[in-house]
């Protein structure tokens, strides 16, 4: 079952995936993204991590600048940024989680601070049951 009239946090993996069409994407996933009753959120975070990933080789970009590809990815995509503030910060150290990978983290406490419902299919996330997530 999916989500109806949603306020979605995206995880990294689930808005690459999505950009780039890949078969690892849930149907479910894809459909509420292209739900226009949902509310599409993306943290800072997510950026972070991107460029990141990039710089270490793990993903492509498939632009001469990431940068500039992640601001059209921005400006195209209707999403909400849910901001990093002292609350956030805060909850990053009370999450439950079973590792300490910073952005898991910071995501994770993004959506119980801004009361979102975080798209991932991190077993390691989805294993904590701390918060809410779709397509569990």
């Amino acid at each position: 079952m999916g989500c109806v009239e949603m306020n979605l946090l995206l995880d990294t993996h689930i808005l690459l995936w999505s950009l780039t069409g890949s078969d690892k994407l849930p149907d479910e996933m894809k459909n509420a993204l292209e739900d226009q009753t949902n509310t599409l959120w993306l943290s800072p975070i997510t950026t972070w991590e991107i460029l990141m990933l990039h710089e270490k080789n793990r993903i492509r970009i498939d632009h001469a600048d990431p940068v500039k590809w992640i601001e059209m990815v921005l400006g195209s995509i209707p999403f909400r940024e849910a901001s990093l503030n002292h609350e956030v910060a805060i909850q990053s150290r009370q999450v439950k989680l079973p590792h300490q990978d910073p952005a898991d983290r910071f995501l994770v406490a993004t959506a119980l601070v801004y009361d979102l419902t975080f798209m991932t299919v991190d077993q390691k996330i989805l294993d904590s049951d701390r918060f809410e997530i779709c397509f569990k």
